[in-house]
């Protein structure tokens, strides 16, 4: 039997459910839907035993049962919930195929030669997900979707530099192959969880990097679009504060794991949606 959507975005205890769990309750279901398409999407790689094969052909269907949502029904209940929701806010089709083209990217690469590879991997797996849920939220200016975009590069960043351990032990190296050289840090350092002043320097500069598309997202939301965007304000924060806790730390993933605490994501959130709902 499927978890339900509510479900499944509220076992993940992620930044993203607290981010829009004081939205309407219609807007809430309706991101609830887009997080279980996110989540499922990416559980078809990242769980379980099975060959790349057998993960190629698991993404071939899903791709297809959401093109049978979209023209009819799907086995699966959680796309046919999310293609209601797509008709409903009038939501882009791109996105969510793009989606699911970056996650197939873990599958046929775990190394990336420079920052421009990244960049395209970052769209596809974090910005198309802001673009699928602008629409939900409301906006009125068409910078909105760069605002998007932008901070769905910065968010994964983050995520690349909190999990860059994690990802290692796995197989998988995000920070760019030149990069790693310019920082004189190797592949086999990094498997090897080697701390040094070389790490520091090469996680400072991929940090930068977080900053300045953090700081472009800022430069597309206009005024006008900041109250109905709070739950894209309050990830905003709670990443922004990510990355704040890795600098702080200096770098050292390989010590303990660094991440924001519940209660701060709560606080966070409540925060940015008194902000909005006071001041605009």
């Amino acid at each position: 039997m499927e978890q339900t959507t509510k479900q499944i975005a509220k076992d993940s205890k992620s930044s993203f459910y607290y981010a829009f769990s004081l939205l309407p309750s219609d807007k809430r279901e309706a991101m609830n839907n887009i997080y279980a398409f996110c989540r499922k999407t990416d559980d078809i790689i990242d769980e379980g035993l099975e060959t790349e094969e057998v993960k190629f052909e698991k993404l071939r269907k899903w791709r297809n049962e959401l093109n049978k949502s979209l023209n009819g029904t799907s086995e699966y209940l959680i796309l046919n919930k999310l293609s209601a929701t797509i008709k409903k806010f009038n939501i882009p089709l791109e996105p969510f195929f793009d989606l699911i083209t970056g996650v197939e990217t873990d599958l046929q690469q775990n190394r990336f030669s420079n920052f421009n590879d990244l960049k395209k991997y970052c769209y596809n797996v974090a910005s198309t997900v802001g673009l699928m849920s602008i629409p939900i939220f409301g906006y009125k200016n068409e910078s909105t979707k760069q605002y998007a975009i932008y901070l769905g590069m910065a968010l994964q960043l983050t995520n690349i530099l909190r999990d860059v351990k994690t990802d290692a032990d796995n197989g998988r190296i995000y920070l760019p192959k030149e990069d790693m050289e310019k920082f004189n840090y190797s592949e086999n350092e990094l498997i090897n969880h080697v701390y040094n002043t070389n790490f520091v320097s090469l996680m400072r500069f991929e940090a930068k990097r977080a900053e300045e598309f953090f700081g472009l997202a800022d430069k597309y939301l206009n005024k006008s679009d900041k109250a109905t965007l709070y739950p894209a304000r309050a990830m905003q924060h709670i990443y922004h504060r990510l990355l704040h806790k890795l600098e702080a730390k200096n770098f050292n993933v390989f010590e303990k794991e660094i991440k924001v605490s519940k209660f701060d994501k709560v606080a966070i959130a409540l925060g940015v949606w008194l902000k909005y709902s006071l001041v605009y």
